[in-house]
């Protein structure tokens, strides 16, 4: 006999509640932006603060909040359009699984930035190097046509962004770009295997 099915939602592209999801990221954006106007007023105060700090370990709280700070105006700037879009939908499989996406990418690229960088980072590329990540590979893992094709238009107008895996510019941070795809991938392939597991199967 069939099992009940397990009320997962099927994979998606987009939210399925757009209007909170909309919310939620314009609210997060708008919290960085307060973050930065706050650290402009402190004198920069607040970002020394919060930085991370490689292999200090009275800087790993920054594993926690540099993501939140950023060096100037044009550096938020730069972050915010992809940030909005990539988390946007990046909350297609609902906001409890956004959740720990997030958590996995902020996580994993701080712990790489801490372990491998050369000098304190802040900033939320690596978050939006995550979900960038997450969005191309997770169609692959599902084997989801939907998602695939979305990862091929998400690609075709944002790939450029790769590159920032690579050491350029000494002033960016490509530890933190990097280890932010793999904790993308990584989130992928957890969230891909969650959904095999939970998917209704026949039984005799």
């Amino acid at each position: 006999m069939a099992t009940a099915p397990s009320g997962r939602a099927p994979a998606r592209v987009l939210p399925s509640a757009p209007m909170r999801a909309a919310a939620i990221m314009l609210v997060f954006t708008v919290a960085l932006w307060l973050f930065e106007g706050v650290d402009v007023a402190s004198g920069e105060l607040v970002e020394q603060a919060g930085a991370l700090r490689p292999r200090d370990t009275s800087g790993l709280g920054g594993v926690l909040t540099a993501p939140l700070l950023h060096d100037d105006w044009t550096h938020l700037a730069a972050n915010t359009l992809p940030f909005l879009l990539f988390g946007f939908l990046a909350m297609s499989g609902g906001i409890g699984q956004w959740i720990a996406v997030t958590a996995t990418i902020w996580v994993i690229s701080g712990v790489g930035i801490w372990l491998l960088s050369p000098y304190p980072v802040i900033g939320a590329s690596s978050i939006v190097f995550g979900w960038f990540l997450f969005l191309l590979v997770r169609g692959f893992y599902a084997r989801n046509g939907r998602q695939i094709l979305l990862a091929v238009v998400l690609f075709l107008f944002w790939g450029s962004l790769l590159w920032g895996v690579l050491p350029s510019d000494p002033m960016v941070s490509w530890q933190g770009h990097l280890f932010g795809a793999v904790g993308g991938i990584v989130a992928a392939s957890w969230v891909a295997k969650a959904d095999r597991r939970a998917r209704p199967t026949l039984g005799a």
